[in-house]
């Protein structure tokens, strides 16, 4: 499964991790493991051809931790990003959960 951990102060997302792997198909053939990584690359490439400060993140496989979330055009997007992730836990509730701590 994929978990989604989001940090937040009041409405303010700090960080977020997503770890795991769907386990939807197998490797290579995983439609959920496939949505979860060009949303989040997606999102990450675009809000740094906008504002190179506005996050930082680190990744490797089947890890990847979006942080320092700075700025309104980022906090747009990774807010974006997450209202997509919702709908695929929608969709495949036994291979992605979201999570919030504050």
């Amino acid at each position: 499964m994929i978990k989604v951990i989001i940090k937040q102060e009041k409405d303010n997302i700090k960080e977020i991790t997503i770890k795991g792997h769907a386990l939807y198909d197998d490797f290579g053939k995983d439609i959920v493991c496939s949505a979860v990584s060009t949303l989040t690359t997606t999102t990450i490439n675009d809000v740094l051809a906008l504002d190179s400060s506005g996050l930082k993140y680190e990744s490797r496989e089947g890890f990847i931790r979006i942080y320092n979330i700075n700025g309104n055009t980022s906090s747009k997007l990774i807010n974006v990003m997450i209202n997509m992730l919702s709908e695929l836990e929608k969709d495949y509730p036994k291979n992605i959960k979201i999570s919030k701590e504050d």
